[in-house]
């Protein structure tokens, strides 16, 4: 299994878990990428935590959704509401982050079901997350849960898969290339 875990600040703060304990313990899980999420702070603020995390981290960084702060990072990733906000055409809002973020920098984005894969397929993306595998706390507004089909719907893809929504360390799957782990690194 390899680990994507994902930092949501509002769940740090609601926890109260420091960024540099996160940190820690995505290391001693071995986690190859972290991707900071803050939904409520501002530019400055995101900045900041992307900063502090490169200085405290070696693997992968990506930044949810903040494609203006990518110097800071390696990568972006952007749900499928955050694509649309860009661009109605969510094939458009790809070409468009594309071309701010530079073929260097890797870009994912949140799938949901089979119709989302195939259309990711046409993208220059290096990665999709899919699910929810299953009900997770930490997010609301979940359309449907995956469960078992996950894994079949994450063979339709020729892109990485990184599971979403729900997942465990000790879950399997043959088709996903990263599991990614919030709430569950932080209990």
């Amino acid at each position: 299994m390899r680990l994507y875990a994902l930092c949501d600040q509002e769940l740090l703060d609601k926890r109260g878990v420091s960024l540099e304990k996160f940190i820690e313990i995505a290391k001693v899980n071995n986690a190859e990428i972290i991707q900071y999420r803050n939904k409520n702070a501002d530019i400055a603020f995101i900045k900041q935590q992307l900063i502090f995390i490169r200085k405290n981290y070696d693997g992968f960084l990506i930044v949810n959704d903040a494609y203006e702060l990518i110097e800071f990072c390696d990568g972006v990733h952007v749900g499928q509401e955050d694509l649309k906000a860009i661009d109605e055409d969510v094939f458009k809002a790809v070409k468009i982050l594309r071309s701010v973020i530079k073929k260097e920098k890797l870009l994912g984005i949140s799938t949901h079901n089979e119709e989302e894969v195939i259309q990711a397929n046409e993208m220059d993306l290096n990665y999709i997350g899919l699910g929810a595998y299953r009900d997770t706390t930490t997010k609301t507004g979940i359309a449907g849960v995956l469960g078992s089909n996950l894994d079949t719907i994450a063979s339709k893809s020729k892109h990485l898969v990184a599971a979403i929504g729900g997942v465990k360390l000790h879950d399997e799957f043959s088709n996903v290339t990263y599991h990614v782990i919030g709430s569950g690194l932080i209990k």
